[in-house]
């Protein structure tokens, strides 16, 4: 088995009583367990923000080096326009 760490942790009442509630359906073995269950979930999300930002940040810095003319502001917002007014139509028609 692998070393473990003790460490204490304060939860407020509605979390401590979610945690016990796992354990107690038979959901967990133990308390240590919904933690180490948690901090998994955790960790992942974590490291898929990490690498939402790693690529946000690569997009940012091509297009910022990027000198192909883009489209207008004016262009763009009235693409949007019509886009929604078309949504508010057919929205409109359905009632």
């Amino acid at each position: 088995m692998s070393t473990v760490e003790k460490i204490s942790i304060a939860l407020p009442p509605e979390m401590a009583k979610i945690v016990r509630s796992a354990v107690a359906t038979g959901e967990y073995a133990s308390s240590s367990e919904v933690i180490r269950d948690a901090l998994r979930d955790w960790t992942y999300k974590r490291n898929l923000r990490q690498q939402g930002v790693a690529e946000l940040r690569q997009l940012w810095q091509e297009a910022a080096t990027d000198k192909t003319p883009g489209i207008s502001a004016g262009d763009v917002l009235d693409r949007l326009e019509r886009k929604y007014q078309a949504i508010a139509d057919a929205a409109g028609a359905a009632k």
